[in-house]
């Protein structure tokens, strides 16, 4: 196995923090009481349980009784729409708004969901990687169900007009979820300023778990259960709390919160590094806009060249990064996220993404730079279609 010098897949995952990992080893070694008991050892786990309740509602701007924690990013998205739209379908509402460019926790459930007679309008995505709260207004009918739109894109960084998208749904009444698994503890998030009535996070992707993550459900709105037998999560989802877990969550986003401002300037100057350097490479463009983008994420397309090939190159060089989603990394098809912003097949099918880290150094930042000219240059000469498409 080749080893990583460079890893700059921080979207996909990221490293646990000492901290977490130093908050958490307790509730697997000593604490490792079942929160439902009432003994002591029960009783430490249950507050650890709480602590990390409140550690995630105060950063997302809400009462603690409104988080309810769940497996994952996904786990919270597919319980979001599944739920409530069994909920407003009893009310004749059958309509669900979303992006073209939405993950796809999001856009497999919408799959699912039209197989059983909900209509979904998919609203374009323009070349800054942004919806357009004008179309998003002009979709809405008397049974939109659903707005469900991410805080920020997994894939090109792009943050949406949330707050706004927000205002329009609370004017029509309808209801609005986001994914802000991207998001959290990189950006301030306020789902009571911003109008957010559904919030699913993730706890790995801001240096807790993997397996974790919570729903924020705005306080009214009585989503079915999502496993029933138990009385965890206030009745909505049974099983055994996974303390550690949990306790981590907290814990980094408590963490994340503290530090946003001094790790997004650090992240900035790495990110405008590697623009202004990446760019020179002729034929190559930024997917999405640079301004409303977060501040540790870039995605380059590169003419001529393959996104596979290169992520094999990079990774040979002990460089980690991704052309897209972790989540579909098996797929052989250009990102659905790239076509939506319009671009060709062949230019989507090479792109590179870099996300970046607190714990990105200067160091790796320079490698990656160095090491990544003369790759696509060996790809673009090892290309059949590279001399004609310079002569375009």
């Amino acid at each position: 196995m080749n080893k990583t010098i460079a890893y700059l897949d921080n979207a996909a995952t990221t490293k646990i923090s000492e901290s977490v990992l130093a908050g958490t080893e307790r509730y697997l070694r000593e604490s490792y009481g079942n929160p439902s008991s009432i003994y002591s050892l029960g009783r430490e786990s249950e507050r650890a349980v709480m602590k990390a309740r409140e550690q995630t509602a105060a950063a997302l701007g809400c009462d603690p009784n409104e988080i309810y924690f769940t497996g994952g990013g996904s786990e919270s998205d597919n319980w979001a729409l599944k739920g409530v739209c069994e909920l407003m379908r009893e009310r004749g509402k059958r309509h669900i708004i979303t992006s073209a460019f939405e993950h796809h926790a999001v856009l497999r459930v919408l799959e699912g969901l039209e197989k059983k007679g909900f209509g979904v309008t998919y609203l374009p995505v323009y070349e800054d990687g942004a919806v357009r709260v004008g179309d998003l207004e002009k979709a809405i009918r008397p049974d939109t169900a659903l707005v469900t739109v991410m805080y920020a894109n997994n894939e090109i960084g792009t943050v949406q007009p949330i707050a706004e998208i927000g205002e329009v749904c609370g004017e029509y009444g309808v209801i609005f979820h986001t994914d802000a698994v991207q998001a959290v503890g990189n950006i301030p998030v306020s789902v009571k300023k911003e109008n957010i009535d559904m919030l699913s996070l993730s706890g790995h992707k801001i240096h807790a778990m993997k397996g974790t993550g919570a729903l924020y459900v705005k306080s009214g709105l009585k989503l079915p259960p999502l496993i029933e037998g138990g009385a965890q999560e206030r009745g909505r989802r049974a099983g055994t709390e996974n303390v550690a877990g949990i306790a981590g969550l907290g814990i980094a986003v408590e963490e994340a919160m503290g530090c946003m401002a001094e790790k997004n300037a650090s992240l900035l100057e790495k990110r405008e590094r590697i623009y202004d350097a990446v760019m020179k490479i002729e034929r190559t463009r930024l997917n999405g806009g640079l301004e409303r983008r977060l501040a540790n994420n870039l995605n380059f397309s590169f003419e001529g060249v393959e996104g596979e090939a290169l992520l094999l190159q990079l990774d040979m060089k002990g460089i980690a990064a991704s052309s897209g989603s972790a989540c579909t990394s098996g797929s052989l098809d250009p990102s659905h996220v790239l076509l939506a912003l319009g671009l060709p097949h062949e230019i989507a099918h090479g792109s590179l993404r870099i996300t970046l880290s607190k714990y990105t150094t200067d160091g790796e930042v320079d490698y990656f730079l160095e090491q990544l000219p003369p790759i696509v240059e060996k790809l673009r000469a090892l290309s059949p279609v590279w001399e004609k498409i310079k002569k375009v």
